[in-house]
């Protein structure tokens, strides 16, 4: 049995649909295993009532993960959660954050880019490498 990685992946849900994509690409990679720590869309987490909670709650998701996901699509960009997911991950507890290029895009956020120990296209393959060098 393959072992089980923890894993944030930052979604934006407005754009939930590549979210879910996501997730069924590793759901279906042969020989992997992962806990997902994300913040799923019914989650009371949306609902913090103020943005330091929220801050915090995400913070007290990605204190479990090896990794932290973030799809590198312009629209992170314009995330408002983007920057602080990034600041959490690696100035608080120095993550390795994992890129991903949206299927079918060829322009990345550079704020995702710059933080990125890698940057990966759209591929079982390329994925799952990715994350079994960010977490061996």
């Amino acid at each position: 049995m393959a072992r089980t990685r923890n894993l944030f992946i930052s979604h934006s849900w407005a754009y939930g649909d590549t979210y879910d994509k996501l997730c069924a690409l590793l759901d279906a990679a042969p020989r992997f295993s992962y806990r997902n720590y994300s913040v799923p869309k019914n989650d009371p987490i949306h609902n913090a009532p103020s943005q330091t909670a929220l801050y915090a709650a995400i913070k007290n998701q990605i204190i479990f993960c090896e990794i932290v996901i973030i799809m590198a699509g312009v629209y992170s960009s314009y995330s408002k959660w983007i920057d602080k997911e990034i600041q959490i991950a690696k100035r608080d507890f120095n993550k390795p954050l994992l890129a991903i290029k949206p299927m079918g895009n060829t322009n990345v956020s550079t704020i995702v880019r710059d933080n990125a120990d890698m940057l990966v296209n759209w591929s079982t393959v390329s994925v799952v490498e990715a994350i079994r060098k960010l977490a061996p």
